[in-house]
């Protein structure tokens, strides 16, 4: 079971795209430098199909993907979301991962938009052309970089 912190609706996470981000709590990856350490603990409400549908009441018309930010500890259940966020309602779906690399069992057409890469300070987040964190379009099942739309 995923559990979420909080949500905001953000402009910069993906491009082109009016985000709803959720906060997922219970993160296994533990990034030194995380900004967010509070989201290593088991807190948080459970999120489900009528948790997203609700948050998104609010923003309807306005929201076009939902981004789940975190969830390492259960990519099967990530995985499930957001195909409810695709298909259920009818929004793009984007899952920021702190791994390296996804499981091999993930269904990469359940997605529109994956982030992989734990944060290292010295290497800066997406917007440093040094980092080590990529952001990739889903296109057909098959992960397109795009992480040079965060460099100017």
């Amino acid at each position: 079971m995923l559990k979420y912190y909080n949500f905001d609706i953000v402009f910069q996470e993906i491009p082109d795209e009016v985000t709803l981000a959720v906060n997922l709590t219970g993160c296994p990856v533990h990034c030194p430098g995380c900004h967010s350490k509070h989201l290593w603990e088991d807190i948080g409400d459970p999120l489900d199909e009528e948790v997203l549908k609700r948050m998104h009441a609010g923003y309807a018309g306005e929201v076009t993907c939902i981004a789940l930010m975190g969830g390492d500890a259960d990519t099967s259940e990530v995985e499930r979301l957001c195909a409810f966020i695709q298909d259920g309602m009818g929004l793009r779906s984007a899952w920021w991962s702190g791994r390296e690399k996804l499981p091999e069992s993930i269904d990469l057409r359940k997605f529109d938009y994956v982030k992989t890469g734990p944060y290292v300070d010295e290497l800066g987040g997406l917007k440093s052309r040094s980092t080590n964190q990529r952001l990739y379009r889903v296109v057909e099942g098959r992960l397109e970089d795009i992480t040079y739309r965060f460099w100017r």
